[in-house]
């Protein structure tokens, strides 16, 4: 018998086992108490129903029920309030504050004295903002359709940035710029109402049009790709301009400035009622270059004229201060306008520098690798000096070039040059001495291809110079392991015979050339190439431009011997025109052959005045045939320009 106790102090129900259910009844009668049972009829159903009992399989799988739900309920709130919780802030925001970015102007850039080489000047552009574009499909392909007439644009044009930015909904992406005044004053009445679109000024940047040569220095601006925000830092925007190449590239952090912005409350409609904070952009800083202006410009001119006489087409200088590394001034031929790439270049154009053969927008003097010819002999000199495999009097006799078996080796004079010790050798370029001291010969033992690589990359060669320029190439230095990997042959001593004259393998960019003569001219001490001289009149610091490294195991007197045969080329050598010049000047003359019958390259390198050298320059006209032809005179006249104007 079970009982069960009703909320009552009168009765108590039991149910019997047999099923029926009762009631309990209590009477008080004076003295006597008396109970009795009063049983009800009740349906089998309802004594099933009393009688049911929850098992516990059923208890287990429901608790577990309770408890999934109760998890899930906790989860997503969790999801939504902690880990969406700012994306959704940021929707409320977005529904009662609109967000206005100040692009702050870029800093300028001035030569080394002060005359202006790039600028900023204002413009407007038409922006969007992908997240307030119309989420219905049809609203939206009208309005896109509709600013893109306005704009003089096709839909796809703003559904590639669409596609390109959709992982930036929030940002404005410039769908047109440099727009003039009245289109977008236009532009701005017919837009008023969309919320999607807006118009923004800024700058674009203008470059002198003095010397186009400054192209390859400068570089260009461009707007920032969405490839380029993935590596670039959370600070850029879509309407950012960056740095594509040049002084603008690798420049960017200084010239750039730190974006503002406007911070409106606006209503349910995207009306603008009141501005709730605003933050003043950063303009970017002014730097100054080592470039001289007047300079760059000369040097263009004149090596245009070498160029046109001689029958050559391309052509690069560089002119650097041999006691700092500040780069005076680099030139290469031909060039191309870096104003062509401001309002974005036309596909013709582009086109038509791609397959130009001359290629105009590579800049051959830091980026072009050359067989250097005999203006990489006084390095093989001194590593032969400083190894001791000759001394300032030990003399070879040229008789016209060295036979090895079937291979005969010449010098470029018809009957040699007699008896030659070092300082001769240099100033005449009398290939028999460096063959020997290269590679050997007889008794001498001549240097060898590791050891000549050892000396040249302490000179700078094989290496990039570390210039503050974006693509500089490292030359190269070849080796026995090289050549038997890439051709499948060992190294024979007539490679290193060619290697000691500068030809064969070695390859050398301008730069590189002008970094190592200014070794010599120094004193011994390399040095980082630099064009960025002071940024807003502080020192560059960024890149520690200026140091001065002394070359590894530096033999001063052997470097001395080295100076004083480079200054005979002057003076009874191979540029005996350059003893006109007003300074005392120490030079190396150089041709190179190339591959075919096309003309040798015509090189020239030297450091003035002698005694306190200012200036280290190196020509080179490509196929522009022999040394004094071409890149000789050249020279000349540069230094006359710097003697009389530059120094």
């Amino acid at each position: 018998m079970s009982w069960f106790r009703k909320s009552t102090t009168k009765h108590l129900f039991i149910l019997q086992d047999d099923g029926r259910f009762g009631t309990v009844h209590h009477q008080n009668l004076g003295d006597m108490s008396h109970e009795y049972v009063e049983f009800d009829e009740v349906t089998s159903n309802k004594t099933q129903f009393v009688k049911m009992k929850i098992g516990s399989k059923r208890l287990r799988l429901f608790s577990i029920f309770i408890l999934s739900f109760l998890f899930l309920f906790l989860g997503r709130s969790a999801q939504l309030q902690i880990v969406e919780g700012g994306h959704y802030q940021a929707l409320s925001v977005r529904n009662r504050e609109s967000v206005k970015l100040i692009v702050p102007p870029r800093g300028s850039i001035f030569d080394r004295h002060g005359q202006l080489l790039a600028s900023n000047e204002a413009t407007f552009s038409l922006t969007m903002t992908i997240g307030d574009l119309p989420i219905d499909e049809e609203e939206r392909t009208e309005q896109i359709e509709y600013v893109a007439s306005l704009a003089g644009l096709v839909r796809t044009d703003i559904d590639l940035l669409i596609s390109d930015f959709i992982s930036r909904p929030y940002d404005a992406i410039p769908v047109k710029e440099y727009l003039s005044y009245e289109t977008a004053m236009r532009l701005a009445i017919e837009l008023a109402s969309i919320d999607a679109f807006d118009l923004v000024t800024g700058t674009k940047r203008v470059y002198s049009s003095s010397a186009p040569s400054l192209s390859h220095v400068l570089g260009y601006t461009g707007n920032v790709s969405a490839s380029e925000l993935e590596t670039l830092d959370d600070t850029y925007r879509p309407i950012d301009e960056v740095g594509k190449s040049g002084v603008e590239r690798t420049a960017e952090s200084v010239l750039r400035g730190i974006p503002g912005q406007l911070v409106y409350e606006v209503d349910a409609q995207g009306t603008k009622l009141a501005v709730v904070t605003e933050e003043s952009p950063v303009p970017g800083a002014d730097i100054s270059l080592s470039i001289d202006l007047d300079f760059q410009k000369y040097i263009e001119l004149e090596l245009q004229n070498t160029l046109d006489r001689v029958g050559a087409s391309r052509g690069s200088v560089v002119a650097v201060d041999p006691q700092t590394g500040a780069i005076r001034a680099m030139v290469s031929l031909p060039t191309f306008d870096s104003n062509l790439f401001v309002n974005g270049i036309s596909t013709e154009n582009y086109q038509a520098f791609l397959n130009d053969p001359d290629q105009p927008l590579f800049p051959r003097a830091i980026a072009g690798e050359y067989p250097s010819g005999s203006t990489f002999k006084p390095f093989i000199a001194y590593a032969a000096l400083a190894e001791g495999v000759v001394n300032e009097h030990t003399s070879f006799v040229s008789t016209g070039g060295l036979r090895i078996g079937q291979w005969f080796f010449p010098d470029w004079k018809a009957g040699g040059h007699g008896v030659t010790d070092v300082r001769k050798a240099i100033s005449e370029s009398v290939n028999t001495y460096f063959y020997i001291i290269g590679g050997g010969f007889d008794s001498v033992t001549g240097l060898g291809v590791e050891r000549i690589n050892t000396y040249a990359a302490r000179f700078g060669f094989g290496s990039p110079t570390g210039v503050d320029l974006s693509g500089e190439q490292d030359g190269f230095l070849p080796t026995k392991e090289w050549k038997e990997e890439a051709k499948g042959e060992r190294w024979y001593v007539g490679d290193t015979y060619h290697l000691s004259i500068g030809q064969g393998d070695f390859l050398t960019t301008p730069l590189q050339m002008a970094v190592a003569t200014s070794v010599i001219a120094n004193g011994g001490y390399l040095f980082e190439p630099y064009v960025v001289e002071t940024v807003d009149g502080s020192g560059w610091i960024d890149f520690s431009k200026g140091e001065m490294t002394e070359i590894e195991g530096l033999d001063a007197y052997a470097l001395e011997v080295v100076r004083q045969g480079m200054r005979q080329t002057v003076t009874i050598g191979s540029a005996r025109s350059l003893s006109a010049l007003g300074e005392d000047v120490a030079a190396k003359t150089g041709t190179a052959q190339t591959p075919g019958d096309r003309p040798y390259h015509s090189w020239f390198t030297g450091f003035a005045p002698y005694d306190d050298p200012n200036l280290a320059l190196v020509v080179l006209i490509e196929e522009g045939g022999e040394s004094n032809d071409a890149a000789v005179p050249l020279a000349f006249s540069i230094y006359n320009w710097w003697f009389t104007q530059g120094m």
